[in-house]
Formats: C-alpha cells, structure tokens, sequence
C-alpha cells in the first residue's frame, strides 16, 4: 500500500506536469501498477484493518435476539442474560457495534450548529412609547438576531416592520 504523500505526489506528477505512467514508475521506483492505481482512484487511500475474531463472535446470535426484543438494554443485563463469564469490555464492545442496527432513529437528536451558519430574527415590540417627530409618537418594533453557535444577541430599533426596514436593520 502507498502512503497518502505518494498517492498526492502520483497524481501532481501526472496532472500537473503531464509526466507518462512509465516514467512516473521509473521517477519513483514503483510498478506501473501501482502508479495506475492511484490514478484511477478518486479519494486517497486508507488503511483497513481486518476485524479480528473475540469471543462475542460465539454469543452474537443471542445478543442479536435479546437487542431484537429490547433493543435499549443495558450491556451489563445483557452480558447477564446470556451468562457472560469473560470481560464486560469485550462484551460491551460488540453490543456498541450491533445495536444501531436494532435502534430507531431518535426523535430528539441534538443540532450541531457551526459557527455563522445560523441566526435566529425575531421582532419585538416593547412597550415603549418613542418620539418620532412632529410630535408624534409610535411604538417602534425591534429586531433581534441571535447567533445559534454562540448565543450572540444584537438588537436594532427599526422604523416599521415593513421587508425593506427588516433586512436594513440586519445589515446593522
């Protein structure tokens, strides 16, 4: 397997410099195959290591059938259940890895917000009469924005309500 350098180096060497196949395998003193391949492929390459076998593998069947029924049981019932005599870790581990499969999506999953991404507007209109001149005197609304990410709150006192007054206010 090439390292991810290689990988990178392979493809600059042939997009950018328009080097052939044979004299990129000559350059760094690899198979033509092997400069093939990084070619040919889209993302660079990864490492995957083969699982190897626990003693879950021979309790599997029945940790399947009990997540079947209730698939929100504890790890430790479960071990129990089944008579587990060896370490809970193990045990745990596999449980980790199958019950996804036996759980449904939550309804009540988290936001994860980035920052900028998102910003709450809202109007509020407080009971503050405000002099606007002339002698007159309106209760004015006011636009408050608030940062999802970091709970940032700006506020800003708008003429009306009207589309026009609203974006001027969030340019503020």
């Amino acid at each position: 397997m090439i390292s991810v350098e290689d990988w990178a180096e392979i493809r600059r060497l042939h997009r950018a410099e328009s080097l052939s196949i044979s004299e990129i395998a000559r350059r760094l003193g690899v198979t033509r195959n092997t400069v093939r391949s990084p070619l040919a492929s889209d993302r660079p390459p990864k490492y995957h290591r083969k699982r190897q076998r626990t003693l879950a593998d021979a309790v599997e069947p029945q940790v399947r059938a009990l997540l079947s029924e209730f698939p929100r049981m504890p790890a430790t019932v479960i071990a129990e259940r089944i008579g587990w005599q060896h370490s809970i870790t193990t045990i745990k581990g596999r449980i980790r890895e199958i019950r996804p499969e036996y759980v449904g999506v939550d309804p009540v999953d988290r936001f994860v917000y980035k920052p900028g991404a998102i910003a709450q507007c809202d109007l509020w209109f407080p009971e503050t009469v405000v002099p606007v001149g002339g002698g007159q005197e309106r209760v004015l609304p006011v636009l408050v924005m608030t940062s999802e990410y970091s709970r940032f709150i700006s506020a800003v006192m708008i003429p009306s309500r009207q589309g026009g007054d609203s974006c001027l206010g969030c340019g503020n």
